[in-house]
């Protein structure tokens, strides 16, 4: 008895450490079913990346095959990222492959981008339909862009020069990206904008449209004058007039609606004129009415004047007699005077 109860106490011990080493082993099991394939592949190709940081990215809902393969695509093209600057730059809703992609034809073709800068560009151009591999293809190699645009709904930018006439031009602006302005800075709108502000400017300026017509060049001068890509995302290379056209004579359009419209109001005026004519002339008819029944109402006083001198003594009867004799006469002569000048006329 006394024999084995060193054996008992070192029982629970063994138990201990082979459940320790049976955990470990499950656990080491685990992760090579899981890792294993991957960590081998990133140690091979040079890119090394530690057991735990790949348990991590499993925790972190990151998908492990991609951050390494992208990690592995990285260094063999001479760019060290790291696996935290991949998961980082994922969790934060970015496109990493185009980040990495981005790196990659930026480094190739000599073109400075550090990893930040390519993340805020990607970030910038999420949910725009563009990419940070664009944006830098567009580095490379420039980008037309048609002036006016497509989707504006208009097909020329329409302009009148001094002479009154419309000249219809089309532009293309050669254009290339600049990264170091590219997060924040204004897009292709705001060039095609400017361009098209400047060519009415230009053109608006020109004294003729011959002139115009013939030295379009001049209107590309002017415009890539002024410096039409500050604060854009954009390098402006050469703006090119690809087609002028002559348009209507606005100038004598607008005299011509001018004269209808002096016409209508000299036509108001003189109706007015007429109107206040009527007026003054109805007004007059009016007063002469007034002043004959002020007449009228004067001859009605001349019965009531002379009945009153008979009452009063001032009028005879004698007096009224030879009055009336000398009306019958008036009457007379003027009756004489008309009948005369009958025969006169009938001869």
């Amino acid at each position: 008895m006394t024999d084995y109860q060193p054996m008992l106490a070192e029982l629970p011990f063994q138990i201990l450490l082979w459940g320790v080493l049976g955990v470990f082993g499950l656990v080491l099991l685990i992760w090579a079913g899981n890792f294993f394939s991957i960590w081998l592949r990133a140690t091979f190709s040079g890119a090394p990346v530690g057991p735990f940081e790949l348990i991590a990215l499993r925790l972190r809902s990151v998908p492990v095959g991609v951050v390494v393969d992208l990690r592995i695509t990285a260094v063999k093209s001479g760019i060290d990222l790291t696996i935290d600057d991949l998961s980082t730059h994922f969790l934060a809703g970015g496109n990493i492959e185009m980040v990495v992609l981005a790196l990659i034809a930026a480094r190739k073709a000599g073109i400075h981008l550090d990893f930040d800068r390519a993340c805020a560009i990607d970030l910038a151009t999420k949910g725009t339909g563009k990419t940070v591999l664009e944006a830098v293809k567009t580095s490379v190699n420039p980008k037309v862009i048609d002036c006016p645009a497509a989707s504006s709904g208009k097909s020329t930018i329409d302009a009148v020069a001094k002479d009154g006439i419309v000249i219809k031009a089309k532009a293309r602006v050669t254009v290339r990206t600049a990264l170091d302005r590219f997060v924040g800075g204004a897009t292709e709108e705001t060039i095609i904008a400017r361009v098209g502000e400047g060519i009415v400017t230009t053109i608006g300026s020109s004294n003729s449209y011959k002139d115009v017509l013939e030295n379009p060049d001049r209107i590309s001068k002017t415009v890539l004058d002024k410096a039409l890509d500050s604060n854009t995302a954009f390098e402006i290379l050469s703006i090119d007039i690809a087609d002028l056209d002559v348009g209507e004579n606005v100038g004598a359009k607008l005299q011509a609606e001018q004269a209808e419209a002096n016409k209508l109001i000299a036509q108001a005026h003189a109706e007015v004129r007429r109107a206040a004519a009527v007026a003054v002339e109805q007004e007059m008819t009016a007063r002469v009415a007034e002043m004959r029944a002020r007449v009228v109402e004067a001859e009605a006083q001349i019965p009531m004047a002379m009945a009153e001198a008979f009452r009063s003594g001032n009028l005879g009867i004698m007096d009224y007699y030879k009055m009336k004799n000398v009306q019958a006469d008036t009457s007379m002569r003027e009756n004489i005077a008309g009948g005369g000048q009958t025969p006169t006329q009938s001869k």
